[in-house]
């Protein structure tokens, strides 16, 4: 079993949950969502969190809000933590709608993001299109992070569809593909409008997806954290988890907190299998 460790207890107490992933992981990636932290503010983020976060995205277009010598120290400040930080996809599908998606990538190169968001959420984007910067972005040296899914909850899921585009992405080269949520995390893609995830869609992708940790699944709430965790072990890649939740999830990832830990008593030899085999 994992074991406290680097903490303020100093005692020898085991995880209740087994098997979570030590950095640098494999699996049981977490994507944090930042809609606008200030630079001591992501230092008190990452000195408390760092050790539990792959990935920090600069929400939405707010990266384009930045002034450029604070925009990057803050870049700088995350990669000296040994974590990928990136832009939100949807700033991408405005330079995409004005011709500038190279001009972007030069730009999100030049200040030192690690990684890009390539998604169509918004705006409407060609297959074709869309593999030429998957494979242009990789090209460049960084992470690429696709994503599926409409924001607009008015938009049918097709999973079929989503499926396609999954196996595609990963072709192109993406390093994982994210199963769009938005922040609410209710109202799309495979939310309901209560957030509850509809189980027909997830299962159909997971039978499908080519490996089940090569998806990155948005899950703001806890509910949905403790969901995914109770279906795919506790080193399930999750997404857009908010600032204030790192350590709340880590928690939940490790049987530290009620909902978790519950699981982890009740445990029996064909769940501990299942939680310690090597997805």
């Amino acid at each position: 079993m994992s074991k406290i460790s680097n903490n303020g207890w100093g005692l020898d107490i085991e995880f209740p949950l087994v098997g979570r992933e030590e950095k640098p992981r494999r699996n049981g990636l977490t994507m944090v969502i930042d809609k606008g932290l200030g630079l001591n503010q992501t230092k008190d983020l990452l000195e408390v969190g760092a050790e539990y976060i792959e990935f920090l995205k600069l929400s939405f277009g707010t990266s384009a809000l930045y002034p450029d010598d604070l925009l990057r120290e803050k870049i700088e400040l995350v990669k000296s933590y040994g974590i990928d930080i990136y832009p939100g996809g949807t700033f991408l599908e405005v330079a995409i709608v004005q011709n500038k998606f190279e001009e972007y990538l030069k730009r999100a190169k030049d200040l030192g993001f690690t990684a890009v968001e390539v998604s169509d959420g918004t705006i409407n984007l060609t297959s074709n299109l869309r593999s030429m910067i998957i494979k242009k972005a990789k090209s460049m040296g960084f992470k690429v992070l696709s994503e599926i899914g409409k924001k607009d909850g008015k938009s049918e899921f097709k999973v079929s569809q989503m499926i396609k585009q999954l196996k595609r992405d990963l072709s192109d080269g993406a390093y994982k593909v994210i199963i769009e949520a938005r922040e609410s995390g209710k109202g799309v893609s495979i939310y309901d409008e209560e957030g509850k995830a509809d189980e027909f869609k997830l299962k159909k992708i997971l039978l499908e997806a080519p490996h089940p940790m090569d998806i990155i699944w948005e899950a703001p709430l806890k509910k949905q954290q403790v969901y995914f965790i109770e279906m795919l072990g506790n080193n399930v890649n999750l997404g857009n988890i908010n600032v204030e939740e790192i350590l709340a999830l880590e928690s939940l990832r490790n049987g530290l907190r009620g909902d978790t830990l519950k699981m982890a008593l009740n445990i029996g030899e064909d769940r501990d299998t299942i939680l310690e085999m090597d997805l």
